[in-house]
Protein backbone atom coordinates (compact mmCIF):
# COMPACT_ATOMS: atom_id res chain seq x y z
CA UNK A 1 0.00 0.00 0.00
CA UNK A 2 1.44 3.06 -1.09
CA UNK A 3 1.33 6.51 1.33
CA UNK A 4 -1.63 7.38 -0.64
CA UNK A 5 -3.86 4.77 -0.26
CA UNK A 6 -2.30 4.16 3.30
CA UNK A 7 -3.67 8.00 3.97
CA UNK A 8 -6.97 7.63 2.36
CA UNK A 9 -7.26 3.97 4.56
CA UNK A 10 -6.73 6.30 7.66
CA UNK A 11 -9.41 9.11 7.01
CA UNK A 12 -11.67 6.34 6.34
CA UNK A 13 -11.12 4.65 9.70
CA UNK A 14 -10.93 8.13 11.37
CA UNK A 15 -14.49 8.74 10.02
CA UNK A 16 -15.69 5.50 11.34
CA UNK A 17 -14.39 6.49 14.86
CA UNK A 18 -15.11 10.11 15.07
CA UNK A 19 -17.41 11.41 12.07
CA UNK A 20 -16.55 13.80 9.42
CA UNK A 21 -15.13 16.16 12.01
CA UNK A 22 -12.23 13.71 13.22
CA UNK A 23 -10.58 14.29 9.33
CA UNK A 24 -8.10 16.82 8.94
CA UNK A 25 -4.75 16.38 6.96
CA UNK A 26 -2.74 16.57 9.78
CA UNK A 27 -4.54 13.83 11.55
CA UNK A 28 -4.70 11.84 9.06
CA UNK A 29 -0.92 12.57 8.57
CA UNK A 30 -0.32 11.22 12.51
CA UNK A 31 -2.25 8.16 11.97
CA UNK A 32 -0.66 6.61 9.46
CA UNK A 33 2.99 7.88 10.62
CA UNK A 34 4.35 10.20 8.13
CA UNK A 35 5.23 13.99 8.85
CA UNK A 36 2.48 16.68 9.46
CA UNK A 37 3.19 17.68 5.41
CA UNK A 38 3.07 14.73 3.96
CA UNK A 39 -0.28 14.41 3.46
CA UNK A 40 -0.31 17.45 1.62
CA UNK A 41 1.92 16.17 -1.13
CA UNK A 42 -0.80 14.07 -1.68
CA UNK A 43 -4.33 15.86 -1.40
CA UNK A 44 -4.27 19.47 -2.01
CA UNK A 45 -7.11 19.92 0.64
CA UNK A 46 -8.92 17.88 3.16
CA UNK A 47 -12.23 17.60 0.62
CA UNK A 48 -9.53 16.44 -1.95
CA UNK A 49 -8.81 13.72 0.38
CA UNK A 50 -12.50 12.74 1.81
CA UNK A 51 -13.01 12.77 -2.13
CA UNK A 52 -10.63 10.11 -2.36
CA UNK A 53 -11.90 8.08 0.66
CA UNK A 54 -15.62 8.62 -1.24
CA UNK A 55 -14.32 6.70 -4.45
CA UNK A 56 -12.60 4.13 -2.68
CA UNK A 57 -16.02 3.21 -1.42
CA UNK A 58 -18.07 3.30 -4.54
CA UNK A 59 -15.40 1.06 -5.93
CA UNK A 60 -15.70 -1.06 -2.69
CA UNK A 61 -19.63 -0.89 -3.38
CA UNK A 62 -19.27 -1.61 -7.36
CA UNK A 63 -17.31 -5.07 -6.85
CA UNK A 64 -19.66 -6.05 -3.98
CA UNK A 65 -22.88 -5.51 -6.59
CA UNK A 66 -20.73 -6.88 -9.03
CA UNK A 67 -20.34 -10.17 -7.23
CA UNK A 68 -24.77 -10.31 -6.43
CA UNK A 69 -25.07 -9.71 -10.05
CA UNK A 70 -23.29 -12.76 -11.23
CA UNK A 71 -24.32 -14.63 -8.25
CA UNK A 72 -27.40 -17.57 -8.82
CA UNK A 73 -29.42 -15.99 -6.97
CA UNK A 74 -33.04 -15.02 -8.27
CA UNK A 75 -33.06 -11.62 -10.05
CA UNK A 76 -35.12 -9.97 -7.43
CA UNK A 77 -33.21 -11.89 -4.15
CA UNK A 78 -30.39 -10.07 -6.14
CA UNK A 79 -31.56 -6.99 -6.07
CA UNK A 80 -32.63 -7.53 -2.36
CA UNK A 81 -28.75 -8.49 -1.88
CA UNK A 82 -27.39 -5.48 -4.26
CA UNK A 83 -30.17 -3.37 -1.31
CA UNK A 84 -28.74 -5.16 1.51
CA UNK A 85 -24.91 -4.79 1.04
CA UNK A 86 -25.51 -0.48 0.72
CA UNK A 87 -28.04 -0.84 3.91
CA UNK A 88 -25.36 -2.82 5.99
CA UNK A 89 -22.10 -0.70 4.81
CA UNK A 90 -25.28 2.72 5.51
CA UNK A 91 -24.91 0.98 9.32
CA UNK A 92 -21.67 0.06 9.44
CA UNK A 93 -19.82 3.05 8.41
CA UNK A 94 -22.24 5.82 8.90
CA UNK A 95 -20.14 8.75 8.46
CA UNK A 96 -18.91 7.18 5.05
CA UNK A 97 -22.26 6.86 3.94
CA UNK A 98 -22.93 9.95 4.21
CA UNK A 99 -20.15 10.87 2.53
CA UNK A 100 -21.30 8.65 -0.52
CA UNK A 101 -24.45 10.13 -0.38
CA UNK A 102 -25.05 13.32 1.71
CA UNK A 103 -22.26 15.56 0.72
CA UNK A 104 -22.88 17.53 -2.14
CA UNK A 105 -19.29 19.58 -1.81
CA UNK A 106 -17.49 16.11 -2.06
CA UNK A 107 -19.60 15.15 -5.01
CA UNK A 108 -18.76 18.43 -6.60
CA UNK A 109 -15.02 17.91 -6.89
CA UNK A 110 -16.04 15.32 -9.66
CA UNK A 111 -12.96 13.22 -11.77
CA UNK A 112 -12.46 9.83 -10.19
CA UNK A 113 -15.41 10.40 -7.67
CA UNK A 114 -17.62 10.58 -10.87
CA UNK A 115 -16.21 8.35 -12.22
CA UNK A 116 -16.76 5.50 -9.51
CA UNK A 117 -20.28 6.92 -8.68
CA UNK A 118 -21.93 6.65 -12.22
CA UNK A 119 -19.87 2.77 -12.24
CA UNK A 120 -21.08 1.76 -8.96
CA UNK A 121 -25.04 3.43 -9.49
CA UNK A 122 -24.57 1.92 -13.05
CA UNK A 123 -24.22 -1.94 -11.72
CA UNK A 124 -27.09 -1.37 -9.42
CA UNK A 125 -28.88 -0.03 -12.15
CA UNK A 126 -27.94 -3.07 -13.89
CA UNK A 127 -29.23 -5.47 -11.15
CA UNK A 128 -32.63 -3.84 -11.74
CA UNK A 129 -32.72 -4.21 -15.77
CA UNK A 130 -31.81 -8.19 -15.04
CA UNK A 131 -34.99 -7.82 -12.77
CA UNK A 132 -36.89 -6.42 -15.86
CA UNK A 133 -35.94 -8.78 -18.27
CA UNK A 134 -36.76 -11.46 -16.20
CA UNK A 135 -40.61 -9.94 -15.74
CA UNK A 136 -40.12 -9.81 -12.06
CA UNK A 137 -40.19 -6.02 -11.76
CA UNK A 138 -42.29 -3.30 -14.45
CA UNK A 139 -41.85 -2.00 -17.19
CA UNK A 140 -40.02 1.35 -16.86
CA UNK A 141 -36.95 3.52 -17.56
CA UNK A 142 -34.24 0.84 -15.89
CA UNK A 143 -32.16 3.94 -14.76
CA UNK A 144 -35.58 5.59 -13.26
CA UNK A 145 -36.57 2.88 -11.72
CA UNK A 146 -33.37 2.08 -9.64
CA UNK A 147 -33.12 5.50 -8.78
CA UNK A 148 -36.85 5.42 -6.84
CA UNK A 149 -35.90 2.18 -5.36
CA UNK A 150 -32.53 3.23 -4.57
CA UNK A 151 -34.30 6.36 -2.74
CA UNK A 152 -36.64 4.48 -1.09
CA UNK A 153 -34.05 2.72 0.08
CA UNK A 154 -31.75 5.75 1.38
CA UNK A 155 -34.67 7.64 2.98
CA UNK A 156 -35.76 4.67 4.72
CA UNK A 157 -32.18 4.56 6.12
CA UNK A 158 -32.53 8.35 7.25
CA UNK A 159 -35.80 7.56 9.26
CA UNK A 160 -34.55 4.16 11.37
CA UNK A 161 -30.96 6.05 12.27
CA UNK A 162 -33.42 8.87 13.30
CA UNK A 163 -35.02 6.53 15.61
CA UNK A 164 -38.68 7.16 13.41
CA UNK A 165 -38.53 4.05 11.48
CA UNK A 166 -39.32 1.53 14.31
CA UNK A 167 -41.70 3.32 16.34
CA UNK A 168 -43.71 3.65 12.73
CA UNK A 169 -43.56 0.44 11.36
CA UNK A 170 -42.33 -1.76 14.23
CA UNK A 171 -39.79 -3.36 11.71
CA UNK A 172 -36.17 -4.39 13.10
CA UNK A 173 -34.89 -3.39 9.80
CA UNK A 174 -34.52 -1.31 6.48
CA UNK A 175 -34.53 -4.67 4.92
CA UNK A 176 -38.39 -5.32 5.82
CA UNK A 177 -39.49 -2.27 3.95
CA UNK A 178 -37.20 -2.64 0.85
CA UNK A 179 -38.18 -6.44 0.77
CA UNK A 180 -42.08 -4.85 1.03
CA UNK A 181 -41.25 -2.70 -1.94
CA UNK A 182 -39.99 -4.99 -4.03
CA UNK A 183 -42.49 -7.73 -3.53
CA UNK A 184 -45.44 -4.17 -4.56
CA UNK A 185 -43.44 -4.02 -7.73
CA UNK A 186 -42.77 -7.40 -8.40
CA UNK A 187 -47.18 -7.96 -8.03
CA UNK A 188 -47.63 -4.62 -10.33
CA UNK A 189 -45.96 -6.70 -12.67
CA UNK A 190 -47.79 -9.53 -12.48
CA UNK A 191 -51.40 -7.75 -12.18
CA UNK A 192 -50.64 -5.77 -15.61
CA UNK A 193 -50.08 -8.97 -17.33
CA UNK A 194 -53.56 -10.07 -16.52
Amino acid sequence: MNTAERLVAAAAELLDEGGDAAVTLRGVGAATGVSHNAPYKHFASRDDLLAAVATMDFRSLAEAWRRIRTSEQEPNERLLGALDAVIRFGQDHPARYRLLFNSPAIAARGGALTTAADEALGVFAAIVEDSQAAGALPAAPSDNLAILIFATAHGLMGADASGRLRSRTGWTEVGTGMQILVRLLANSRHSSKE
